[in-house]
């Protein structure tokens, strides 16, 4: 691996780490017992994922043009506006970030998962669970969440917006902005995941990490926050290079 492509793989591997850690720790802010946030609502889990993805953005985006998500790599690379020599480096670096940011917040808030009972609240913290289980609607949920995503970052590199592929410093708040309204609006079916890197990855931390009672981690769904957020962003990449290409 050269200088190059570590170094973008090192910055979305940090700001997919940032993503997760403020993302899923509003989440366990929310829902763990004797929390100062415990059932802070909805609304307030939105906005700080809103915040946090705006932040690993910002962070990264002058550096590795901030993916920060599995599904925007693919889907920028299948529409041709990014390097599929370096789709692979991306989603390892994101998937470990993702990892990392889950084991930081379970270390950051352990007294509090000893003091929860709720072995489902505590999986909840790191990765999301359909409020209705339908894995086709559920599915299809995630398909039009992430479609909406990667159209708006591919539109942001149409010349005449920013640079940087959509996703320079530049395209931080519009970004955070979609995600806030992606959650508020389309969120209350699955949790609107839209980044496998930001649910399996941290599904994976909860299996690994030794949290007590921490009950089962649901492997029969996790499918679906992956397969899902990958057929919107290639649905995106046909759409671009239909109207673009």
């Amino acid at each position: 691996m050269n200088d190059v492509v570590f170094t973008k793989s090192l910055f979305e591997f940090i700001g997919t780490a940032i993503l997760v850690l403020f993302g899923d720790g509003v989440v366990a802010s929310n829902l763990l017992k004797k929390s100062k946030g415990e059932n802070g609502g909805w609304v307030v889990v939105t906005i700080a994922w809103g915040l946090a993805v705006m932040l690993g953005v910002f962070i990264s985006g002058p550096y590795s043009g901030a993916h920060l998500n599995p599904a925007v790599t693919l889907g920028l690379a299948a529409a041709g506006t990014f390097s599929w020599s370096l789709v692979v480096p991306y989603i390892v670096a994101q998937m470990l970030g993702g990892f990392t940011g889950a084991v930081l917040v379970y270390l950051y808030y352990k007294d509090h998962y000893d003091a929860t009972d709720d072995p489902a609240a505590k999986l909840a913290t790191f990765c999301t669970a359909p409020a209705i289980r339908n894995y086709g609607r559920n599915l299809f949920s995630e398909i039009v969440g992430t479609f909406v995503l990667v159209f708006v970052i591919l539109a942001l590199s149409i010349d005449g917006n920013t640079f940087e592929v959509g996703m320079g410093a530049l395209g931080a708040f519009p970004v955070a902005m979609l995600i806030i309204a992606l959650g508020m609006s389309l969120g209350g079916t699955t949790g609107y995941v839209i980044n496998p890197a930001r649910d399996l990855a941290p599904r994976i931390a909860h299996a690994i990490l030794p949290i007590k009672g921490k009950g089962f981690n649901d492997w029969e769904y996790s499918w679906v926050p992956v397969a899902g957020p990958i057929i919107g962003g290639f649905i995106d990449a046909a759409l671009y290079c239909l109207i673009y290409c």
